[in-house]
């Protein structure tokens, strides 16, 4: 059989699926959710949408070339370091260079002539893939010496921490940091490392939150005032109803008119001037009001089925780099999941992070797409080495059997 059709064989529709669902939803829900307010503005109400079906065209040429790639490849730490390089100095310019644009109170996106790119959801991915490298390259290290074999690697991912700190994107680097820990926590450490961290990392940040509300943001400078105001419009959004509290008030607005069975594809009352970003950070409050909270449930559930299924891949894996690959792409998505569908809901302050696939964000929808396309990969890779396995087993019961007849003869 061709090599190629071996590949095709191996193709796991349990992932590629539900990914298509979702992104092409996106694509209906981006025009929905910015096609009125671009009328407004004299602009053609279809552009949003039609950018993001390219960013879709894009990313699913990006799951088809790392779907082709040998899993091996990957595991090319000159490469690794590399794309490092180029995206942390991306991040500085970002940062430092009139390439940079500030959006949501963070120097977030760097403009290269008509393209915009947003370095800190690419460092995601990278994030995951360095570990998921160096970590299993270090397994026989890890539980008897763990501070030497993760100390280097700590340092390093805490200095491209940094580099998202400094943007300053909060909530970017708070999820690098829980993608950084359960990637830790996952490579083979003792169990009782994650029993003091998951529940040292709750009661901190829960004092963290306490403490920022009761100093009314006294340790943040001028600058950042506006992290102390995403925590007070968390414990109480109608305190400021037509300033801080605005975006929270009128995402609960738009989840209640939307019902158990929405108003309608289209019909959004939110979208119209009253929901910023309705678009972006707050479409899945729109999907909700649209399309109703069972329907947003169902969506809900079709993305979590995509999360898990890359986790038990992860777990059912042999091979270390492919499990940690897939547990940290896994967390990746899981986490930004919660945090925004958190964020909307008044379960934790808002961050300023889109909904998977659904939201509007070529960078975000890009580097979706590079996860989904090496959870793909290794998927494969999966099925094949349990495929040889099986081959080898039933030659193995073969000769056994052939010289268990010989024997008798």
């Amino acid at each position: 059989m061709p090599k190629k059709v071996k590949k095709r064989f191996y193709l796991d529709y349990g992932l590629l699926i539900p990914y298509l669902i979702l992104s092409i939803v996106g694509i209906i829900m981006v025009y929905s959710a910015s096609s009125y307010k671009l009328m407004q503005d004299g602009a053609n109400p279809a552009s949003a949408a039609i950018r993001q079906a390219a960013y879709l065209v894009v990313g699913l040429v990006a799951v088809m070339f790392i779907y082709k790639m040998k899993v091996s490849v990957f595991q090319n730490r000159r490469f690794i370091m590399f794309a490092i390089a180029v995206i942390s100095f991306m991040l500085l310019l970002t940062r430092f260079t009139s390439l940079g644009s500030r959006a949501g109170g963070a120097m977030g996106w760097l403009s290269l002539g008509p393209v915009r790119i947003q370095p800190a959801e690419f460092l995601k991915i990278m994030v995951v893939w360095y570990l998921a490298y160096i970590l299993a390259r270090r397994q026989d290290m890890i539980n008897q010496h763990f501070k030497e074999a993760t100390l280097k690697p700590i340092v390093l991912v805490s200095g491209l921490i940094f580099l998202v700190l400094i943007q300053p994107d909060f909530g970017g680097a708070a999820i690098l940091v829980l993608i950084t820990l359960i990637m830790l926590l996952a490579s083979g450490v003792n169990y009782m490392y994650t029993l003091v961290v998951g529940g040292g990392g709750v009661v901190l940040s829960f004092i963290m939150v306490q403490l920022i509300v009761l100093t009314r943001g006294i340790f943040f400078p001028g600058r950042l005032k506006y992290i102390y105001r995403r925590f007070e419009t968390f414990v109480n959004p109608f305190s400021d109803p037509l300033n801080n509290g605005l975006q929270m008030i009128n995402s609960y607005y738009a989840i209640n008119n939307g019902g158990w069975f929405g108003r309608g594809i289209g019909n959004s009352i939110q979208k119209k001037g009253f929901l910023p970003e309705a678009q972006t950070d707050f479409m899945f409050s729109i999907v909700i009001e649209e399309l109703g909270l069972l329907i947003a449930l169902v969506l809900l559930g079709l993305l979590l089925f995509l999360i898990l299924r890359i986790f038990l891949i992860g777990i059912r894996s042999k091979n270390a780099f492919n499990s940690l690959m897939c547990i940290g792409i896994g967390s990746m998505i899981l986490i930004q999941t919660f945090v925004n569908v958190g964020g909307i809901a008044g379960i934790i302050p808002l961050t300023g992070v889109t909904f998977p696939f659904l939201s509007q964000g070529g960078s975000s929808l890009i580097v979706l797409s590079i996860a989904v396309g090496f959870a793909l990969n290794i998927s494969a890779d999966e099925k094949r080495r349990q495929h040889y396995r099986q081959i080898e087993m039933l030659k193995t019961t073969f000769q056994e059997n052939k010289q268990l007849l010989n024997s008798r003869d």
